[in-house]
């Protein structure tokens, strides 16, 4: 699973690399997004494909009471996306979680009492989009309203096999090709299953 991202470069290529603006005045990269504390993170949603916003890592069902169960949908398995009630009714609202990198730790002991961290990024560094889903959630005593979202993950390929090689899994790259039909909510999750990106690894 994915609960640590880095999205670090400026405002310019992260538009043009995605056509879309910045809808936001408080933009700030970061080279380390810690899911576990729900931080908020660049997001291409589905119902404005041409502004990068700010939506919180955690995805909360519109009909929850409360935050306290975010920390489990950080991820979300694209296997049982239409069957977990924490993410079924958030299929369609699909979006783009913007990065240019994502750390994941090799157990190099059968208990994981000594890890390896590495950077998974692109061969060029160039900013990535991971697919996922999102929530708009209302908070019933502030009546704030928040976007909120899960990253999907799939089964892991080679690389990410060798490296997170105790559960197995990655998140859902999406190619640049992608990016566009994993917006579209007439196309089913399952057609992006064995989606596959040219990534490399390095310790860091």
């Amino acid at each position: 699973m994915c609960y640590h991202t880095k999205q670090s470069k400026d405002i310019k290529p992260l538009e043009e690399r995605f056509a879309s603006k910045v809808a936001y005045s408080n933009f700030t990269s970061s080279d380390h997004y810690n899911g576990y504390t729900h931080p908020q993170t660049p997001v291409i949603g589905n119902k404005q494909t041409d502004q990068i916003q700010l939506y919180h890592w955690g995805l909360i069902p519109f009909w929850s009471m409360d935050k306290n169960n975010r920390k489990h949908t950080l991820n979300a398995r694209i296997e049982t996306l239409k069957e977990l009630p924490s993410f079924r009714d958030a299929v369609k609202n699909r979006c783009l979680i913007l990065v240019d990198g994502f750390y994941e730790w090799k157990w190099l002991d059968p208990k994981g009492k000594e890890k390896q961290q590495y950077l998974i990024s692109m061969p060029n560094d160039e900013p990535y989009a991971i697919g996922g889903i999102y929530s708009e959630w209302t908070d019933k005593e502030t009546g704030e309203i928040m976007l909120t979202y899960a990253m999907v993950t799939t089964e892991a390929n080679e690389l990410m096999a060798e490296i997170h090689n105790t559960k197995k899994r990655m998140p859902l790259i999406l190619t640049p090709n992608n990016e566009k039909l994993w917006l579209d909510a007439s196309i089913s999750p399952d057609a992006f299953k064995n989606c596959q990106v040219d990534l490399i690894a390095r310790v860091v």
